[in-house]
């Protein structure tokens, strides 16, 4: 269908769980060129206000440009991913040949955001009708669900969080082990998570990705057809291909989009000798201690290999003497105890004596948003007094 080469931006409520899957015929207009449009979060009205007017919905756009998926990044000030159709199918096919073919979804993200909005554009792809549950799914809901895929290959895309609650129920944790794949983006995993999963028989893909290359766009360290990786001279991962964004709504300085075909990420990683990817950190999340950086990643991993620790999380304040030292809040095992200097000596066992935190809180649970990710800056604004 011809159009012109000016559109109008439309905001589309989607709503959550089954009531997203009314957006499946907006998204088949949209991936067919006859729409551009903005997704918002149907049971919200502030946030969707917040979102129309910082990415001035009902205004005009590119008609090249499919959809709008916001993003904040750490500024809080939405940008909006600007994405084409070609994209979008490009994601969504080379997913499914990774996977082993097209086939049936499990919807249970909001699919304002470019995880769940990708199970629905991979549904509409494949010609399939997916399966929707709450966010916060218990079990039942979970194996009804996947029962309602019926048979052929099926699939899933949840954070860490939601499989871990998942794994923690026999009959969620049956239910996973059903479906071909797992996919499971949105932030590092928690320790053993991973190897309960494995245990259970569930077949978890560790996706990384973000709005600006159609979601997840990596797949266990190895890139997905047509998708290029590469580290920058500060040691930033960059993602190319046909993935990519064409750039922001709300373009910010230094573009990330300035390399022609590629996003500069705020994330810091490394290619093995096989071309795979690993995953540091992010950059503004590195502490610089004494004049050197510390990962907070490469910590927690240290720390979730002693017994006494369940979760954890690790993060910098404010050193009249250091800049920055490292902070840890730990969330122990039932029945445990563990202390600081016992912390800092597990800590030095592996990593440099620089990384072992100088400061611990024992909490009982860590702070995070949306439906899981870590909040670092919450545990920062808590905890970021000056001690001795």
């Amino acid at each position: 269908m011809w159009r012109s080469a000016i559109a109008i931006l439309r905001p589309v409520g989607i709503g959550s769980g089954a009531a997203a899957l009314s957006a499946l015929p907006v998204i088949d207009d949209m991936l067919h060129g006859r729409v551009s449009v903005l997704p918002v979060p149907a049971d919200s009205p502030e946030q969707t206000s917040q979102l129309t007017t910082a990415l001035r919905a009902g205004e005009q756009i590119n008609d090249d440009v499919a959809v709008v998926l916001s993003t904040s990044g750490t500024t809080g000030t939405p940008k909006g991913a600007l994405l084409t159709a070609s994209a979008l199918r490009a994601s969504a096919e080379a997913t499914h040949d990774r996977l082993g073919g097209a086939g049936r979804w499990l919807l249970a993200l909001p699919a304002h955001h470019v995880a769940g909005f990708q199970v629905l554009v991979r549904s509409v792809v494949a010609g399939t009708a997916p399966v929707a549950v709450p966010a916060a799914f218990d079990a039942a809901e979970l194996a009804a669900a996947v029962t309602a895929l019926g048979s052929g290959r099926r699939y899933a895309s949840l954070v860490a969080a939601q499989l871990d609650k998942a794994l923690r129920d026999p009959q969620a944790t049956r239910a996973l082990a059903e479906l071909d794949a797992v996919l499971v983006g949105g932030g590092p995993m928690p320790a053993g998570v991973a190897e309960r999963a494995s245990a259970a028989g569930v077949s978890v893909v560790r996706t990384y990705g973000m709005s600006e290359t159609a979601g997840g766009c990596v797949y266990d360290g190895a890139p997905l057809n047509g998708v290029g990786v590469k580290i920058d001279a500060d040691g930033r991962i960059c993602l190319g291909g046909a993935t990519v964004a064409a750039g922001y709504r709300n373009p910010v300085a230094p573009d990330p989009f300035a390399e022609a075909g590629w996003f500069r990420t705020d994330d810091l990683g490394v290619l093995g000798g096989a071309g795979e990817l690993t995953v540091l950190g992010r950059v503004d999340d590195a502490i610089s201690t004494g004049g050197l950086t510390v990962l907070p990643g490469l910590v927690e991993a240290a720390l979730a290999t002693h017994p006494a620790v369940s979760e954890c999380a690790v993060f910098g304040v404010a050193d009249e003497r250091l800049g920055q030292r490292v902070a840890a809040a730990v969330v122990v095992e039932p029945g445990a105890t563990i202390t600081l200097a016992q912390l800092r000596s597990h800590v030095s066992d592996t990593l440099s004596p620089t990384a072992a935190p100088r400061q611990m809180h024992i909490v009982e649970a860590l702070p995070r948003r949306g439906i899981g990710k870590l909040d670092r800056r919450e545990l920062s604004r808590m905890f970021g007094v000056d001690e001795p």
